[in-house]
């Protein structure tokens, strides 16, 4: 394990003295990926796209990377786009809606994964958002689900407070009522053990520039087969049909892969970028890595809840816990936990204000000194009177 740590610290040179926590907004590069970016630019440089048949093999390396991270059967499910909303957007305004149809969200999601779906008012498709506030979020998602639900979207975790819901469960009652699944992963994948097949996942989203520690501009897009075929294309062009790089075919039909959501040129620095993060986490195994993450949540929520001047906003079930722990001072408002935030950030400590407290998001390399160092700043931070 000693060596694994040697090789971490330097593959996470960060500055000295600065906390980084906050990997649920934008992570930060492993060493090999800035390499690999330098090495691919001086190679732009220098010779342009002579060996583009490598980039190629790059591209699909990602996709297999991302199909492992996923859970996806094969690469051939993965489709690269440019963001999460991108992929919700597509979902939307591919499914063959029908007025009297509804959506089944949770009331805590990202913006992302509601106005997208909101959007569909003027097709007179409903959004029907299940308070997950109580101890059966998984019950009040599938109570709000009827005979006209046609889709249900949750974040497999949330971004505000780090819940983590039960998508087995989801999975199992969507497929029973025959109810599209569509899972936003962008605060799991990297973090988080995944598994679109068990979960029964119709589609799955998520960026790569949060715990999969990538640049942004480049998104996994899993689609299960049967799933896509129900997808309207709107977006078209020469790297989605089925012979791709056949420029003199009149004909064409879609890729049958997930490809067929890929239109043009792909974002070749992005998708060089994370398939090089991508490899660490193959290196380290998820196991590892969901470890990591983990017992950083775990000592961070009972030193949260040992501490009678402070407030756990995330949950403390182990079952429902993530790389996610926001907390609050019983002694400050609104404002106090702003400038409680703006202290910490010019401090060092990264981090973001959300749900009205302060939100932690170390990862798996993340040295534990550094999460006692960052609640200690919490705890002694006094306001301006």
């Amino acid at each position: 394990m000693s060596g694994i740590e040697l090789d971490l610290a330097a593959e996470f040179p960060l500055r000295e003295g600065l906390l980084y926590l906050n990997h649920a907004a934008v992570g930060v590069w492993p060493k090999r990926t800035a390499e690999a970016v330098k090495a691919f630019a001086d190679e732009n440089l220098h010779q342009g796209a002579q060996d583009y048949p490598r980039w190629m093999q790059m591209e699909q390396s990602l996709r297999r990377r991302l199909a492992g991270l996923v859970g996806a059967p094969s690469a051939a499910d993965i489709a690269l786009l440019k963001n999460t909303s991108e992929g919700l957007s597509l979902i939307a305004s591919g499914i063959d809606w029908h007025v009297g149809d509804n959506i089944v969200i949770s009331n805590r999601e990202f913006p992302s994964n509601r106005m997208v779906w909101e959007s569909l008012a003027v097709r007179g498709v409903e959004l029907r958002q299940a308070d997950i506030s109580g101890d059966d979020p998984e019950g009040a998602l599938i109570a709000c689900m009827n005979a006209q639900t046609r889709l249900l979207s949750v974040s497999s975790v949330q971004f505000a407070d780090g819940l983590r819901l039960d998508l087995n469960q989801l999975g199992a009652a969507c497929r029973q009522h025959e109810v599209l699944l569509c899972v936003d992963a962008i605060q799991s994948l990297g973090a988080l053990s995944f598994d679109a097949v068990s979960c029964k996942a119709d589609f799955v989203v998520a960026d790569g520039h949060k715990w999969m520690l990538g640049p942004e501009g480049v998104a996994v897009f899993y689609s299960r087969p049967a799933a896509r075929e129900q997808l309207k294309l709107s977006q078209f062009g020469w790297h989605m049909v089925e012979h791709y790089g056949d420029f003199d075919r009149q004909e064409w039909q879609p890729a049958k892969s997930a490809r067929r959501f890929e239109p043009g040129s792909p974002n070749m620095l992005g998708i060089c970028a994370l398939d090089a993060s991508l490899s660490l986490f193959g290196e380290v195994g998820m196991g590892a890595v969901e470890e990591g993450v983990l017992q950083g949540a775990y000592w961070l929520t009972r030193s949260v809840l040992e501490d009678e001047r402070l407030e756990l906003l995330s949950p403390a079930q182990p079952e429902r816990m993530s790389g996610i722990v926001s907390l609050r001072r019983h002694d400050l408002d609104a404002a106090g936990h702003a400038a409680l935030y703006r202290y910490l950030m010019e401090s060092g400590v990264i981090c973001a204000l959300r749900g009205g407290g302060i939100r932690f998001s170390p990862h798996f390399y993340t040295p534990m000194n550094q999460l006692e160092e960052a609640l200690d700043r919490v705890v002694c931070f006094h306001p301006a009177a």
